[in-house]
């Protein structure tokens, strides 16, 4: 990790919250994921390194950090909440409607528009979502 960057206990303790070593645990378990699991999944990663954490540990502690500003929920239209540490740079979503992906993608045209649309209807951007499903091409050429 680049150390400009504060993991997400450190800003955990700025914001003083009590971190106990079952949060420490999750914590380190959603920074690491390179995906963007929900909370059964994170309890599945959580008790493989403490089998004493239980799923409302992790439901309670997903809330807390949510709560924080330090985790960003997603729905991703497969019912199920899924999360990632809040980036430190936008980026938007396309998800694969087969498989469950999700792709991370950051476009700076997309957002130019995004800027012009609120513009044009006298707005100020101040933040915004995108996530785009999609199935994938067929490679085969059939």
């Amino acid at each position: 990790m680049d150390d400009a960057v504060k993991s997400l206990e450190e800003l955990c303790a700025e914001r003083g919250m009590r971190m106990t070593e079952q949060r420490r645990i999750i914590a380190r378990i959603i920074e690491n994921s390179g995906d963007h699991p929900d909370v059964e999944e994170l309890y599945r990663r959580s008790v493989q390194v403490d089998a004493k954490i239980s799923i409302s540990t992790v439901y309670r502690t997903v809330k807390l950090f949510e709560d924080a500003g330090l985790l960003a929920r997603h729905d991703f239209r497969d019912g199920r909440s899924r999360y990632e540490t809040v980036p430190e740079e936008h980026h938007d979503h396309l998800i694969d409607l087969k498989s469950g992906v999700v792709i991370e993608f950051h476009s700076p045209e997309i957002e130019a528009l995004q800027e012009r649309i609120a513009r044009e209807h006298g707005f100020k951007l101040v933040d915004h979502r995108l996530e785009l499903y999609g199935i994938p091409l067929k490679k085969d050429g059939g």
